[in-house]
């Protein structure tokens, strides 16, 4: 049916599946008691495609853009299948727009209004533009060109961007994730298209926040195997104790998390342009099970020979496992506690 199709190739709820089909043909949809979110006027998703395509023109202009991009070993053909641009310094949008002033620009996050007036949020920055699951632009990401703050700049919460469960890369990537029966998520725009141009199509990368239910739960609908990296420091590590966190909601039995942690001083981007795609993909094979981690994480710097040690150890553990939404993996995860607390998985239940 037309709604399984768009369940199985465009990977969206029964709920999303509906809606969009009531969309397309111009059907109103059933009162769901609630309120009905207002949709976003043509005018923004018009502005952001045009500001699109005006930061593509700059980047051909800009050599010091352009070697930027080389330097990181990024070819022509995968700045143009990310649609990759530049913002030249100043507020060039001026040009662009017949009407700077126009309410759509401000709305939809290209201008900022200021003490002094308005001007352009980006400038001086390589661009990457966001895309929702039908290839529509809802925003931006902007990575400042050699040193500067903030590194990476997005797009503020719009009507049509809303950080926390928008994934970059994931529009491009849905092919490869189905062909690799994988993802992988990165911490950033520039891991994503590197990881692309060195053939690891299948990666994506939350927008400057901590991985969310949301996040997670969108993943594992195009897929049974989702990985995370991060760098394999302190702050990777509780980066991705955050994910497993918000991914327990999300997981189903049958479905695989695991976790990559990078060498020290080593991101994606750095690791496969010096060890080549094949080590990567090595690495990928061997990520650490969800389970793993956390009872890895939930063991460390405990004395386990105490009684006190096992207490605190099964009291941290009950509220994420009570969050589990896989209850074949929760009951297996509650048994290797169990014996790591010197009790029976009957016991261990009762308390």
């Amino acid at each position: 049916t037309a709604l399984g199709f768009l369940m199985e190739y465009e990977h969206m709820s029964f709920p999303d599946a509906v809606a969009a089909l009531a969309q397309d043909v111009g059907l109103p949809l059933p009162e769901s008691g609630e309120p009905e979110r207002p949709k976003p006027p043509p005018a923004l998703w018009d502005a952001l495609e045009q500001a699109a395509q005006f930061y593509k023109q700059q980047l051909k202009q800009s050599p010091r853009a352009i070697e930027y991009l080389k330097g990181r070993g990024l070819t022509g053909t995968i700045a143009a299948r990310y649609g990759i641009g530049y913002a030249p310094d100043g507020s060039p949008l001026k040009q662009v727009f017949k009407d700077y002033q126009a309410d759509a620009l401000a709305a939809c996050g290209l201008v900022i209004d200021g003490e002094r007036g308005r001007y352009d949020r980006f400038r001086d920055r390589i661009m990457f533009p966001i895309r929702n699951v039908k290839g529509q632009i809802i925003g931006f990401g902007g990575r400042v060109l050699g040193a500067g703050e903030p590194k990476y700049l997005n797009s503020p919460e719009t009507p049509l961007f809303h950080k926390g469960s928008e994934i970059y890369g994931l529009f491009e990537a849905r092919a490869a994730i189905k062909d690799a029966g994988r993802a992988v998520v990165v911490e950033g725009y520039m891991e994503v298209v590197a990881l692309a141009q060195h053939g690891v199509e299948f990666a994506v990368a939350t927008l400057g926040t901590a991985t969310t239910p949301i996040h997670a739960r969108t993943l594992l609908r195009h897929t049974d195997r989702l990985i995370y990296a991060f760098d394999g420091d302190n702050a990777g590590r509780k980066a991705a104790w955050r994910a497993l966190e918000n991914t327990l909601e999300a997981l189903q039995d049958g479905k695989e998390v695991g976790f990559l942690f990078l060498p020290e001083g080593e991101d994606p981007d750095s690791y496969i342009r010096q060890h080549g795609r094949d080590a990567f993909l090595k690495l990928l094979d061997n990520a650490m099970p969800l389970s793993a981690f956390l009872v890895r994480e939930l063991s460390r710097d405990r004395k386990l020979d105490s009684q006190e040690g096992r207490a605190a150890l099964l009291k941290d553990a009950r509220p994420l496992l009570e969050k589990l939404a896989a209850p074949l993996l929760a009951s297996l995860i509650r048994r290797q506690l169990a014996e790591l607390a010197h009790l029976q998985a009957d016991d261990l239940g009762q308390l």
